[in-house]
């Protein structure tokens, strides 16, 4: 069975959640991510969606790295 990220959750609250999704967004391009002030921070406000936008990376790009990674993603 497939794990399960809304995206529409915050940044925060997905990693909390799900832990290895701090590699895989690191992996797309979220190197902040990794430091713990900016995902106690930002993260708690950020979402996947607007985090792509700013970072100019497609969603499709993100789908297709957590489906490869075995995450469905919801609220696309």
């Amino acid at each position: 069975m497939k794990k399960q990220i809304n995206i529409s959750k915050s940044v925060y609250e997905i990693c909390t959640e799900n832990p290895d999704v701090i590699d895989i967004m690191k992996e797309l391009g979220f190197e902040s991510i990794t430091n713990p002030g900016m995902l106690n921070t930002v993260g708690r406000v950020m979402t996947i969606s607007k985090g792509a936008a700013m970072k100019k990376i497609p969603m499709e790009k993100i789908k297709e790295k957590f489906e490869e990674k075995g995450y469905e993603i919801l609220g696309l």
